[in-house]
């Protein structure tokens, strides 16, 4: 527990959860036929991976979160792991490349993420749906918990950081009082625990819109597109919901860099409309990229 005493690439404060995390999941992950290159947000570079005897076989590259909310972590709140697989584009036995990793998200072939709670659950899709996979100690292994898992239509939860709300962008400051009048089927819930693997899932199963907008202190953003948005965009729209930065879909957003950050709207569908709405009327706020 506690602090490393240095930076991420994102000038983030490291825990030693994440250097663990980190160095566990790329320590697995190397020793894989199947990947040619891992991708960390703890790292400011890709980490190539040699190709064996057997390089034909590695297709793919992988883009982690390690520890998700591990701000969390020194206080006992759920935390989880991200991840997000491509195919790579550069040529099969030779080294991997910068372009294999800035693919848009609609081209990922799978992603998950995992979530380490009461139990350990690990929910994929590899774009035919999501299932989720309770973790069974007793045995060592996964098995189908929650199949073909989906969003609700609609929801009464929004999860946003209001102690920023004086940084907001004018769309989201309507949207949160729209979410708080008392008419209707509203006021909705607010629930926000800091972890984005956690409060996603919970708006998975029980219906609700997560949202990390822009603002003054973060214009384009605070979350990682390839870490996190991606993939976490990729399950939305896999269990029916929607995902979007507030003006346009997550997965069609072309990225530039590794450590690209954007703002990102998911959950049930009617909320996420409901919000773009609100955004709409401030064509100004749209990022740019």
């Amino acid at each position: 527990m506690g602090d490393v005493g240095s930076e991420n690439i994102q000038g983030e404060v490291q825990k030693k959860l994440d250097v663990f995390a980190n160095e566990i999941f790329i320590k697995a992950l190397t020793k894989r036929e199947v990947v040619c290159g891992i991708a960390s947000e703890e790292n400011e570079f890709f980490i190539p991976v040699e190709a064996s005897e057997n390089s034909d076989l590695s297709k793919y590259v992988v883009l982690i979160d390690p520890l998700d909310g591990s701000s969390n972590a020194d206080v006992n709140v759920t935390v989880g792991t991200i991840f997000s697989i491509y195919r790579r584009i550069s040529p099969e036995g030779s080294p991997v490349q910068l372009e294999d990793f800035l693919q848009p998200g609609n081209k990922q072939v799978a992603a998950g993420y995992i979530v380490y709670g009461l139990s350990t659950m690990m929910v994929y899709t590899t774009g035919r749906g999501v299932n989720g996979f309770t973790l069974d100690p007793s045995i060592g292994t996964y098995y189908l918990s929650h199949p073909n898992m989906k969003f609700p239509e609609n929801g009464n939860i929004y999860s946003i950081n209001e102690g920023n709300y004086v940084h907001f962008p004018q769309g989201v400051k309507d949207y949160i009082k729209y979410c708080q009048a008392l008419e209707e089927d509203r006021p909705y819930t607010s629930r926000y625990i800091g972890s984005l693997v956690s409060d996603f899932h919970r708006n998975m199963l029980k219906g609700g819109i997560y949202i990390y907008p822009s603002g003054t202190r973060t214009p384009q953003g605070k979350l990682r597109l390839l870490y996190e948005c991606n993939p976490m965009a990729f399950l939305t729209e896999q269990a029916g919901g929607k995902a979007s930065d507030g003006y346009q879909r997550i997965m069609d957003i072309e990225a530039t860099h590794l450590h690209q950050r954007v703002p990102f709207f998911c959950g049930s569908v009617k909320m996420v409309n409901k919000a773009e709405e609100f955004m709409a009327k401030y064509p100004e706020d749209k990022p740019k990229y």
